[in-house]
């Protein structure tokens, strides 16, 4: 069985919150996790690199040079390849980088992920982040009373809308509800501070 420690906003704590066995309780799989951050980071790719190739480049219509006679080496164009400003040769072009792993990967990628932040102690389960208007100053005063100072995901359950502007200016924090929660963010930040009613959706959704 699987429990970890309930805050309350002020850094107190308020009992213990037991989670999903099936869910924060796995032997968290790195294999699965590498693959799963490098999908989502390709996925990130823009891919509107692009170059010209032959067909793009202005000029070079005429031949410069009569083809024998010259001592020099032949010439269709001054936009060939080996030409200064002439076309590029297999360059990049646009095209997207996203690929999908398969549904039981993916689940099993954000599964582990979590599975290890609670192996690790970096797991916060805190009954409401509750602000009475959008103030970064009173979630640093937060932050601070449960001792997160490194890197930290956020997840809220949705509608905290107070939660989530008063967090959007703090360096090293990022908020995200509870739909969104991914292996890329979980693996990125050092420890996760979750609210004790999006815990209740997430395990919901990946139970």
């Amino acid at each position: 069985m699987t429990k970890v420690t309930l805050f309350k906003q002020d850094g107190s704590q308020a009992g213990e919150v037991e989670l999903n066995e099936s869910i924060f309780g796995i032997e968290p799989n790195e294999s699965v996790m590498f693959d799963a951050v490098i999908m989502q980071r390709a996925s990130l790719r823009q891919g509107t690199h692009a170059v010209k190739n032959r067909n793009a480049v202005r000029g070079g219509g005429r031949k410069p040079w009569r083809q024998k006679g010259t001592g020099r080496a032949r010439q269709g164009s001054i936009r060939s390849p080996q030409w200064v400003g002439g076309g590029v040769v297999f360059g990049p072009t646009p095209r997207s980088y996203s690929y999908k792993l398969p549904r039981k990967v993916r689940r099993l990628a954000i599964l582990s992920a979590l599975s290890q932040k609670v192996v690790e102690d970096k797991f916060v389960v805190v009954d409401g982040l509750s602000l009475d208007a959008p103030k970064t100053k009173d979630l640093k005063g937060i932050l601070s009373n449960l001792n997160l100072d490194t890197k930290t995901l956020i997840v809220l359950e949705n509608n905290n809308d107070n939660a989530y502007l008063s967090a959007r200016n703090i360096d090293n924090v990022k908020v995200i509800d509870e739909n969104n929660i991914n292996v890329l963010d979980v693996v990125n930040y050092d420890k996760v501070l979750i609210t004790q009613a999006a815990l209740s959706t997430v395990e919901e959704a990946l139970a």
